[in-house]
């Protein structure tokens, strides 16, 4: 409806300059060159005192076109009125068709008689009459706006928007609409006797947004209806009250502001209402529950911000229970894992040679084994670095980092650390490269409750070493492959790691092909990889002429000793890794693919595969992907397998199946319980889809299960009118 009355409605008042140009031409009282006017005939009538042109009538102004069966001007009274076949062309390709118009020289009042225009989005608008009047009012008259297809013959458009008048006031921006009813397939649907909303161009302002509703097993029947609430040019609130058939009203308000340095952003809900499970049955005590979550950056100067995010709820399942999302976005530096809330600010400065941050956070559990007495806080995160780049002597690091982690119960630790990272790049004759680096760090922690007791632990670690690769290039009449052997070799501080020191950083990390080559392999600051290491592998790379590449890399590490404190899960245990491999084909849109593996050692048996794999072929659209990690390096001793899978099949020109599903493959442990294989989330459904909308039907279920949340039924109902846009709501500011 916005594009409607953006470039329908106001587009015929865009007539009136055009008709204007044709009158300056005819008096010759101002610029005459501003126009060109071409007819079969142009002629003028002493006795009625009028310019007249007919035959293929064109006046090109500016950028616009104009074209007529005929033109006439009256002097006397100052009117200029075309008829038959009248058609303006805009530059930006909006075309505007009418049977007849007319209008003054200062285009206050006027009229167009059969009015259509043709929008460059598509959109076609038709009008009985167009008139603009002296008092700021312009009227269409038995409007009809749609974006379908009306060339053939017979055919209605899937949808159309028709009213009985449509009226813009210019003094106060508004559009008003009376007896409008919304057609699809040429059957009414929906019919309003009156409803308003602003001018697109005239700004933000206040109003009524489009409804959300539907119906779950877990929420009932429900309907949010949103108000958009413009409080000033830099500052706007959405207030969205939900209504439900199983639980007591919720309300959701969304509140953004722009400084002239930055901008805050915030959501929060809130309901007085008990518990409740996935069948919508209650128990417990009510309570006010709700959740807050905000962000807010702030410019000091060009090189330095400061920041915050909060993540907050009143219970652990109050998000998944009333389908409040956001819970895994960025809000400050750091992102959240999977079931937890971060709560950060943070002080960041950067320019091309130095990068500082300092950030405190504060982490909350939603998991069912959490105990918020072991999540740790940390106050502060430091991290400086300054680059110093030597030309051909190489690039050289200087950083420094802290950490202060506290808990109510378990261990508090305190880490200091200053490291420096030096490296450099020669060509060799026959066209060997030698990438030489070092890197040292010293790191200082304060501790308790440390296996030995110690209240403080020093380290200084260290390790150099060189990588060695021969890229070799060969050029094809259908593919060019360039094939590089690689290897690296390092020494380093032997036992590097203390059991004292708490593995918090790098308690999930897994050595893959990314890190095959570096020098230390271990990623955080609470491992180190010392001793001496080495590692082989290959890259190759084919790349078609037509687009089409492949590219894979691969190889092994080696260590001259073992180190306890790596775990299986880190392929840094033992005195060698796994086998690494990584595998991406690019085909255009019938096939693209990539695959991560990590073969076992000893049997080259599978340990890791992450496989994911889009398609565009035919009638079918797809994107797959798999995951799988063994017992044998699962950080709980248990396989870890995964499936998720969208796309669509294009069953006729118009109508789509729609498919989603995540599967978890493995089944998982929450609590205390071993839940089965299951799908957290299945969806299909029938689509229809043409040239000016989208219609789809879905059902979707969830078989997760979270203490006393389970399965979940819901029918789901979309659509969306090209041109008038989906139901959504708006951005920023």
């Amino acid at each position: 409806m916005l594009s409607l009355m953006r470039y329908g409605m106001m587009a015929v008042f865009v007539i009136f300059p055009a008709i204007t140009s044709f009158e300056q031409y005819a008096s010759a009282q101002t610029e005459p060159s501003r126009v060109l006017l071409t007819a079969d005939n142009v002629y003028f009538d002493e006795d009625t005192n009028t310019v007249t042109a007919e035959g293929n009538v064109e006046a090109k102004y500016e950028d616009r076109i104009m074209r007529a069966d005929r033109l006439t001007y009256d002097r006397v009274r100052d009117i200029v009125r075309a008829s038959g076949n009248i058609t303006i062309i805009d530059p930006d390709g909006t075309q505007r068709f009418a049977d007849e118009f007319q209008t003054d020289s200062s285009m206050v009042n006027g009229f167009a008689i059969g009015f259509s225009t043709r929008m460059p989005n598509g959109g076609l608008a038709m009008a009985e009459s167009a008139v603009r009047t002296a008092d700021g009012l312009n009227s269409l008259d038995k409007i009809v706006y749609t974006s379908c297809d009306m060339c053939a013959d017979d055919q209605r458009p899937t949808w159309a928007l028709r009213a009985r008048r449509a009226t813009l006031d210019q003094e106060s921006n508004m559009y008003s609409y009376r007896d409008a009813v919304l057609e699809v397939a040429g059957v009414p649907v929906i019919y309003l006797p009156y409803f308003a909303h602003p001018d697109p161009d005239s700004g933000r302002r206040s109003g009524f947004l489009a409804p959300d509703f539907g119906t779950s097993s877990k929420l009932g029947l429900f309907l949010q209806q949103p108000y958009f609430w413009a409080l000033s040019p830099s500052q706007e609130v959405i207030i969205a009250p939900k209504l439900m058939g199983n639980a007591n009203p919720l309300l959701d308000i969304d509140y953004r502001k722009r400084f002239w340095s930055g901008q805050v952003n915030t959501n929060f809900s809130f309901t007085n209402e008990q518990d409740f499970d996935s069948d919508g049955k209650k128990f417990g005590d009510k309570e006010w529950r709700g959740h807050l979550f905000a962000d807010g950056r702030f410019d000091i100067t060009p090189n330095w911000e400061w920041g915050f995010g909060i993540e907050k709820v009143s219970d652990d399942l109050f998000l998944r229970r009333y389908d409040i999302e956001g819970e895994n976005s960025k809000r400050g530096l750091y992102y959240g894992q999977p079931l937890r809330l971060l709560s950060q600010i943070y002080l960041q400065g950067q320019e091309k040679d130095w990068y500082f941050d300092a950030t405190l956070i504060e982490i909350d559990g939603l998991r069912a084994n959490d105990d918020e007495q072991e999540l740790s806080s940390v106050s502060p995160l430091l991290f400086a670095e300054r680059l110093f780049d030597f030309n051909d002597l190489g690039l050289l690091s200087v950083n420094g980092s802290a950490t202060l982690l506290n808990r109510d119960e378990g261990i508090d630790s305190h880490r200091v650390s200053l490291g420096s990272d030096w490296s450099n790049s020669y060509v060799l004759n026959g066209g060997l490269v030698l990438a030489p680096f070092a890197e040292a760090r010293y790191d200082h922690y304060d501790l308790n409750d440390t296996v030995t007791n110690a209240s403080t632990v020093e380290r200084s670690a260290m390790t150099a070493g060189a990588r060695i690769s021969y890229p070799l290039y060969k050029a094809g009449d259908n593919f060019d492959l360039i094939f590089e052997p690689m290897a690296m070799a390092a020494f380093g501080t032997p036992g590097a790691n203390s059991n004292d020191i708490p593995v918090e950083d790098s308690i999930a990390y897994n050595l893959d092909e990314s890190r095959l080559f570096d020098g230390n392999g271990i990623g955080g600051y609470d491992l180190f990889e010392g001793g001496h290491k080495a590692s082989l592998g290959v890259s190759a790379t084919a790349l078609w002429k037509n687009g089409v590449s492949i590219t894979a890399i691969g190889g092994r590490r080696w260590r001259n000793e073992s180190d306890p404190n790596f775990t299986n899960s880190s392929n840094l245990d033992g005195t060698t890794s796994d086998w690494m491999t990584g595998i991406a084909a690019d085909l255009g849109r019938p096939l693209r693919f990539e695959t991560r593996l990590q073969l076992d050692d000893e049997d080259l048996s599978v340990n890791r595969i992450d496989a994911r794999l889009s398609t565009q072929w035919w009638r079918l659209f797809a994107d797959l992907r798999y995951y799988k990690i063994s017992e044998e390096i699962s950080r709980n001793g248990r396989d870890d397998e995964g499936l998720s899978i969208n796309g669509q099949v294009r069953l006729s020109d118009e109508y789509y199946f729609v498919y989603s599903r995540e599967r978890d493959i493995s089944g998982r442990v929450v609590g205390n319980m071993r839940q089965s294989a299951r799908d957290l989330r299945h969806a299909f459904g029938i689509a229809y889809e043409d040239d000016c909308s989208r219609f789809e039907i879905s059902f979707e279920r969830s078989q997760a299960i979270d203490r006393t949340l389970g399965p979940n039924d819901s029918l789901k109902f979309r659509f969306s009118l090209k041109t008038l846009g989906d139901f959504a709501r708006p951005g920023d500011l």
